[in-house]
């Protein structure tokens, strides 16, 4: 927020003095005093399109976990912490389900395999 209000402070400071702003041009200085531009801000603060493109990529994801078996389903929730749970480690996935961590990985592997694919088809 306080980037945001630096910016248009800028762009006010700018319009009162009837000159061209540059992008390049010296807003304030960083933490260790050294200028921070407003092309830095622009690039610290341009993450909306990735944060939708995760955001599709997600909703996208939900729609084929139904694609999977129930224990691929179960492995990848509990890996990637999907649904708002805690990520574990495959030892944790393991040793809830009853299995070896290597057939986990087994499954999720399978299991990623197939999710890509789907990606990739549509």
């Amino acid at each position: 927020m306080r980037i945001a209000n630096e910016i248009l402070m800028s762009f006010r400071w700018g319009r009162k003095t009837a000159r061209d702003v540059s992008i390049n041009e010296p807003i304030e200085s960083d933490r260790d005093g050294g200028a921070l531009t407003l092309m830095d801000t622009m690039a610290a603060e341009d993450t909306v399109v990735d944060d939708l493109d995760l955001r599709m990529k997600s909703e996208q994801l939900y729609g084929y976990l139904p694609a999977l078996e129930p224990r691929e389903r179960n492995v990848i929730v509990m890996r990637y912490g999907l649904g708002g749970r805690k990520a574990l480690p495959q030892r944790e996935v393991a040793a809830k389900l009853g299995i070896s961590r290597s057939y986990v990985s087994r499954i999720e592997k399978r299991a990623l395999e197939k999710l890509r694919a789907r990606f990739e088809e549509g």
